[in-house]
């Protein structure tokens, strides 16, 4: 790209206008023009129905900060001199691999080696006895120079506004390493050893007003990653990886927040990292040009809940978010401080906005998961029930609760008619398409979300017969003819042949899962599904059994005396179309529940919310960078519709609640179609909250 002195603008408008032009066109040669989806948050965000207090907004404590620390960095004089509380250093080299050169440039930079490494944290807390949560929040990684512990300052000042102590773990001295994850981990345990200690000194400013039992774990990017794993180690008794190093954590975390986290980049015994019986947060950006495929989906499907208590876990994906404007250090260089020449960060969401979003979900979490106001559960279900509180763009989420049992989930065999628990029959009728295949990630080189869903493709018309295609030729000749005379846009006509009976798609329920269940009127259906861009084309018209065979010939026949070979016309020929865009339509279906007499309550699917094509997702300046980067210019994330039956049965007072046979998916909203389908289930909730606020 051509470079143009700024002192050019100055000269008047003349040259202003030259360098805007010049500009625009060395931008048209290297940059790709912009393409967004269509943008329906007008309407789909227009229903809020939390009516609690917005969770980003400030709360009613005044707000107190400090800084602990060893006292030993040399770069930052807040954990020099600056410290209100000093802390012993740990000796992190067990989890941490770092050689060479690097070991002398990491010490003379810092003033320490990882042998002696500070536990040096930010803290906002509220003013007041407490005893107050406690919430950690640990950065990725990044230029260990340019220190990122205080991008979180938006956060720990809002939370701790709103009754939460907060602090943001300084973790820069590892930054620029590899295979440390694991010792990000670990140093987040060994704050909260820190913090038990503040909470037990006498003389101390948080004597006694620290609620241990209530913790909160948060991290971005790798920090993540290391939330999680720290979640895990907690419950541990040795390290995995070297039995010597002994663990005697168990502290009471609550709650894991994982901001556009990595996942596998440590592998406890050389396994993704398993998690259960916590309550988990994770929001990711369509846009993000460093963790550019959403692979803290792996740990969410991961995370199990076990002991009956009302836990859940939600995933909520941005549109036009990328990685790091949720830290105001880091901002929009996803790529570091070049990013410019290779990230379009014209497709961005403002900064502001991006933080505001993590602002309402991350509050709103910690307000139902560590001061138990519940009434703040359903937006993790839902996005739409805080509509009025979100920025306007496309969000996709992911949920589920401690009740939750699955009826299907596509990866225990390979039979496509079972499902997850024995008994569950699977079929179809009239589809296009009937698979099941590992959930890809948008990435290249086969990694994926590490299980499988099912793929039901369906056309709801047969084929066009000749006439019908001949006349619709002939109809888009003439509206090209038109469009020429009077330069306005071609409308095109479809071939359509005779429409065909709805494909659908069943699930079973039998009668032991019923009754173990407890499936009654207070129950929900929970489907997972996400729309693609596939439409197959016209169904084959069955084969009518009664028809003879056109190759068998009658042997008594005669053959007949052929006649004159008569030239038929050429047909008309079908004016050249232009690529045809994506149809952005959003899908939808019928869905039925049929009890054991047969009797069917129905609703559709987008009553309960928006099945969304897949959103487009450009990250690269220039044009084909995507397509060469990427296998997809999406990446594939189903959104959860939790579905009360309480709703079926209101529709139909024949059908009764207690005797759901099957569960049937019926594509007769949309005439052709695919969707991958990820789970079908059905919970009796613990907890009201899980299905309250619902958006109508």
């Amino acid at each position: 790209m051509a470079m143009i002195p700024l002192r050019a603008a100055r000269h008047g408008g003349y040259a202003l206008a030259v360098v805007v032009l010049a500009a625009g066109v060395a931008a048209s040669g290297c940059s790709q023009a912009l393409k967004f989806m269509k943008d329906d948050s007008a309407e789909v965000l227009s229903r809020q129905t939390i009516t609690a207090p917005n969770p980003a907004e400030r709360g009613p404590h005044t707000v107190k900060t400090l800084f602990y620390g060893s006292g030993t960095d040399k770069q930052r004089v807040e954990f020099r001199t600056g410290v209100t509380i000093t802390t012993k250093t740990v000796d992190v080299s067990p989890f941490v691999s770092i050689t060479g050169d690097a070991v002398k440039q990491r010490k003379d930079f810092w003033g320490f080696d990882l042998k002696k490494a500070p536990l040096n944290g930010r803290v906002w807390y509220p003013e007041g006895p407490g005893p107050f949560p406690l919430a950690l929040i640990v950065h990725g990684n990044h230029n260990y120079r340019e220190f990122s512990d205080p991008g979180y300052e938006y956060l720990g000042d809002l939370l701790a506004s709103r009754g939460i102590i907060t602090v943001s773990v300084d973790e820069n001295f590892i930054n620029g390493l590899s295979a440390e994850n694991d010792g990000r981990a670990w140093l987040l345990l060994k704050h909260l050893e820190t913090w038990k200690t503040f909470n037990a000194t006498a003389d101390g400013p948080f004597f006694g007003r620290v609620d241990m039992s209530n913790i909160a774990l948060m991290g971005h990017s790798r920090g993540g990653e290391a939330a999680a794993t720290a979640a895990a180690f907690n419950r541990l008794k040795y390290y995995p990886d070297d039995f010597k190093q002994e663990f005697a954590f168990n502290f009471g975390i609550r709650a894991v927040v994982a901001i556009a986290p990595v996942d596998g980049q440590y592998k406890p015994s050389s396994v993704f990292t398993p998690l259960e019986n916590v309550n988990y947060l994770i929001i990711h950006g369509s846009h993000d040009g460093d963790v550019s495929t959403a692979v803290g989906a792996r740990q969410y499907e991961r995370l199990q809940f076990t002991d009956g208590q009302p836990w859940f876990k939600s995933m909520v994906f941005m549109y036009r978010a990328n990685h790091g404007q949720w830290n105001t250090v880091w901002q929009n260089k996803d790529n570091g401080p070049r990013s410019g020449r290779s990230l379009d960060l014209r497709t961005l969401i403002d900064g502001e906005a991006q933080r505001q979003m993590g602002k309402v979900f991350i509050s709103g979490f910690l307000e139902a998961t560590l001061h138990q106001k519940r009434e703040y559960v359903p937006m993790f279900r839902d996005h739409r029930t805080v509509g009025a509180w979100l920025p306007k763009t496309l969000y996709t989420t992911k949920f589920q609760e401690n009740g939750f049992k699955s009826l299907a989930s596509f990866d225990r065999d390979v039979d496509l008619t079972t499902g997850s628990v024995p008994g569950v029959v699977l079929t179809g009728e009239h589809l296009s398409a009937w698979k099941e295949e590992a959930l890809p990630f948008r990435g290249r080189g086969g990694d994926n979300q590490n299980h499988n869903a099912v793929t039901l493709g369906w056309h709801n018309r047969f084929p066009a017969d000749e006439k019908t295609k001949d006349a619709a030729v002939l109809a888009n000749i003439r509206a090209v003819a038109e469009s020429r005379r009077t330069k306005t846009p071609v409308t095109w006509t479809e071939a359509k042949g005779e429409p065909a009976p709805p494909a659908s798609f069943s699930v079973s329920v039998p009668d032991s899962v019923r009754s173990t269940w407890g499936v009654s009127d207070r129950s929900a259906v929970y489907l997972s599904l996400a729309a693609t861009n596939t439409k197959p084309g016209p169904r084959a018209r069955p084969k009518d059994p009664n028809a003879k065979d056109d190759k068998v010939e009658d042997e008594t026949k005669k053959p007949e005396p052929k006649k004159p070979a008569v030239k038929t016309p050429p047909k008309p020929k079908e004016p050249k179309r232009p690529r045809e865009e994506p149809d952005q339509t959003p899908i939808d279906l019928t869905v039925e529940l049929v009890d054991t007499a047969g009797h069917v309550a129905r609703l559709p699917l987008s009553r309960f919310g928006i099945a969304r094509r897949p959103l487009d997702s450009r990250i690269y300046r220039r044009a084909g960078r995507d397509t060469q980067r990427f296998s997809a210019i999406y990446e594939l994330i189903p959104q959860t519709f939790v579905m009360p039956v309480e709703d079926f049965a209101r529709t139909s007072s024949t059908f009764d609640p207690r005797q759901i046979a099957a569960i049937r998916l019926v594509f007769d909203r949309t005439e052709a179609g695919t969707i991958v389908l990820e789970h079908v289930g059905l919970s009796t909730p613990t907890d009201p909250a899980f299905l309250a606020a619902p958006v109508r």
